[in-house]
């Protein structure tokens, strides 16, 4: 009876916490949405000294657990974390170059995006253990099984990996992929499906995207289109070239293949649920721990944010990199009829490097463009300044040059489904 009560109690509080609108003084939201606004709102003086806190301490971790110079992309990425704490304190305290103080680089990235990420990850996180901590991805997903094979290519125990990247982060997505690839119950071929095609940002990210766009009254609508789209465009991809040509080995030479269930199904589903219901560690523990984690994940995110977010931002407004590279999209938002083709391609185009600067080139387009734009920034998925090398830091084999070519097929696949979706529901 303890196990079915956190199961349903705490499983529906996190439903509720993350998909269901309340309104709060006219504005309506998810309740995360309200906590966050409320935070920012009565700690407003505070909280830009926090993000920085934040920021110097995720730019010095690399140097104190030793990982910055594991490989040239660890060593690139602690440079660039240095760079971002250092542009942070310029911001916090008004000085430095005019282009970097200039309303709509700097302090609009800093406010805009670094402040509502950094409130919003640790204190999301705590939710988050209610929402997959008891159960209730074990019970879809093993619900889920014979739908993952024969659509998406992979074991039907990715069920609650791909729904834990989805909903909960890619670096927790990835850490279960690592983790079970290891153990010989993925091939690369799957591992790397898994990897590309799932671990998108999480929910809490999805709400920084949606406020910024102000998108937040449509939330709902946004949500499951997104997580449509992009599980759609994954059971393409897998496909296609390069993941239809990875190897079917197994980490160690040798798998463990999954059991197949076919029979009572719901009853093999909810024994899973309650078992992890009782393994589950105190609800105070749990909160506590996740919370950790949100903070680490904080400050491995946002000196990045604000390094590789802010040059990104650079070469989009200064240069014309972005704008070269759109052409490569622009044929495909012109097809569709995305309305502004030309920007809604250079923002897809910027995804590559930051998965928040598309938003932040598009905030005065049409509803349709931003819509499109908000959908492309989590499903086209993989971005420099944080998934690619965590992709990399792992066991899983896989090249930068077949994720760029995947990345390139996710995005051209999401404009191509995503808008008449848009028109038809806008």
């Amino acid at each position: 009876m303890n196990n079915l009560l956190k199961f349903l109690l705490f499983s529906l509080i996190g439903i509720f916490t993350f998909f269901i609108p309340i309104t709060i003084n006219g504005v309506s939201s998810i309740p995360l949405d309200h906590i966050v606004t409320y935070v920012q709102t009565v700690f407003s003086d505070a909280v830009p000294y926090y993000a920085l806190i934040m920021i110097i301490f995720g730019a010095i971790y690399p140097f104190i657990n030793r990982t910055w110079n594991k490989d040239i992309v660890n060593i690139v990425l602690s440079l660039f974390k240095i760079s971002g704490a250092a542009v942070t304190v310029m911001l916090v305290f008004q000085f430095g170059p005019g282009w970097l103080l200039d309303p709509n680089i700097g302090p609009y990235l800093f406010e805009k995006l670094v402040i509502p990420v950094g409130v919003l990850v640790p204190i999301g996180a705590v939710f988050l253990a209610l929402l997959v901590g008891y159960g209730l991805l074990e019970f879809f997903g093993v619900l889920l099984q014979s739908v993952m094979r024969p659509i998406w290519k992979v074991p039907g125990r990715s069920a609650v990996d791909a729904v834990a990247s989805f909903i909960g982060s890619y670096s927790v997505g990835l850490l279960i992929t690592n983790r079970v690839f290891k153990e010989g119950k993925y091939t690369i071929k799957e591992a790397t499906i898994i990897a590309t095609g799932f671990s998108t940002v999480s929910v809490t990210f999805m709400i920084v995207i949606a406020n910024t766009l102000g998108l937040m009254g449509i939330w709902n609508m946004y949500f499951w289109v997104t997580l449509f789209v992009t599980f759609l465009v994954t059971a393409i991809t897998v496909r296609m070239w390069p993941l239809n040509k990875l190897s079917e080995e197994y980490y160690d030479g040798e798998g463990h293949p999954e059991e197949i269930i076919k029979k009572n199904r719901i009853k093999v589903a909810w024994s899973q649920a309650m078992e992890v219901a009782d393994q589950a560690p105190a609800i105070s523990k749990n909160i506590w721990m996740n919370f950790k984690d949100g903070l680490i994940m904080t400050m491995a995110i946002l000196p990045s944010i604000m390094s590789i977010g802010l040059l990104g931002l650079i070469l989009a407004e200064y240069t014309s990199v972005f704008d070269i590279l759109g052409y490569i999209f622009y044929p495909f938002t012109w097809i569709m009829q995305v309305p502004e083709p030309l920007l809604a391609a250079k923002a897809a185009a910027t995804e590559i490097a930051e998965m928040f600067l598309p938003a932040l080139l598009v905030t005065d387009a049409p509803l349709i463009t931003k819509f499109v734009i908000a959908t492309l920034s989590v499903s086209a998925i993989l971005f420099f300044s944080a998934l690619i090398p965590c992709i990399l830091s792992t066991e899983i084999p896989v090249s930068v040059p077949k994720l760029i070519v995947i990345w390139i097929e996710r995005t051209i696949l999401t404009i191509i489904i995503v808008t008449p979706i848009a028109y038809l529901l806008l």
